[in-house]
């Protein structure tokens, strides 16, 4: 590793002959090839989040020729940013439609906070998609702005990406990520959807625990990341929602995931959403590789068109 000196020198010449700086932020940490492209993990150093994150990217072969659409995923409680590319079977999909997939961590690592290790539901694996307002949090946990600005512009500028056709999907906590982030952002992502997304945190344990630990106990504060709540007002372009949820998944029948709520105000609202429940299908990621492939064409539709 260079010293801090040298790598501040290096980014000030980059910056000097036009080059972004964050060019030179990236280190790469695992290359496969897969069906004709290549899955990356890289790690770098997060503004934002103020340690060190991994993410991995799908090159599909297309990125070999020209840019190409990007579908963000974001994952669910306890996972990295490996359950999704080592288990979903989404790649052979990606390739075919030439899409550029991101898979991002759940979380900042390592950051020293009290308690961050102590429950699996809260603190690491569960930043649960907020900017933290509260004390000892707020200083890190601010995965929404990473997800939403810091992380697209890393991508942006290191890898062939067209910035105007992005999309976002997720899983169970990543799910909800997905459509907070879809729904306060109009206009920025084609489409979106999710599988077993926790729709209604302010009324479920999940949510309560997460959003009382990372913004506070004014109940308002915990709406602006509710897509139930941020849903009533959306006035955007029309999303396309698309969410598969399995009817035998435990933590649907305990009071987790509430579709029900979120798909009554979109119907209220005239917020398209195609809803289907998938019948004994469970939470895992065995429910999410057999349905991943619908998924992707139907963000293929939008940033392909």
């Amino acid at each position: 590793m260079k010293p801090r000196g040298a790598r501040e020198r290096e980014r000030a010449r980059a910056k000097a002959a036009g080059e972004d700086a964050e060019i030179m932020a990236l280190k790469e940490i695992s290359s496969n090839k897969c069906f004709g492209g290549f899955q990356k993990v890289f790690e770098h150093d997060s503004v934002e989040l103020k340690c060190k994150m991994k993410f991995g990217v799908y090159l599909p072969p297309k990125a070999e020729t020209e840019k190409c659409p990007v579908l963000y995923w974001l994952s669910g409680l306890t996972c990295t940013e490996q359950n999704f590319i080592t288990k979903a079977g989404f790649h052979q999909a990606a390739a075919e439609q030439g899409l550029l997939v991101v898979a991002p961590d759940t979380s900042p690592r390592g950051c020293n906070i009290k308690g961050e290790d102590e429950s699996w539901d809260f603190g690491t694996g569960a930043g649960f998609y907020v900017d933290a307002t509260e004390d000892p949090w707020k200083t890190n946990y601010r995965m929404y702005s990473y997800i939403k600005d810091e992380l697209p512009n890393l991508i942006n500028a290191n890898f062939p990406v067209d910035s105007g056709r992005i999309s976002i999907s997720g899983h169970s906590m990543g799910g909800h990520g997905a459509l907070i982030l879809a729904l306060k952002n109009p206009g920025k992502y084609k489409t979106v959807s999710a599988f077993a997304p926790i729709c209604n945190p302010v009324q479920c344990p999940w949510g309560k625990k997460a959003f009382s630990g990372y913004l506070g106990s004014d109940v308002t504060k915990w709406e602006a990341y509710d897509a139930t709540h941020i849903v009533k007002s959306y006035k955007g372009p029309s999303l396309d929602i698309l969410i598969d949820q399995g009817k035998d998944d435990q933590f649907l029948t305990a009071g987790q995931l509430l579709p029900d709520n979120f798909i009554a105000v979109c119907t209220e609202h005239k917020i398209p959403v195609v809803f289907r429940m998938q019948q004994g299908y469970d939470h895992s990621y065995y429910f999410i590789a057999t349905f991943i492939n619908d998924h992707i064409r139907h963000h293929a539709k939008y940033l392909n068109a």
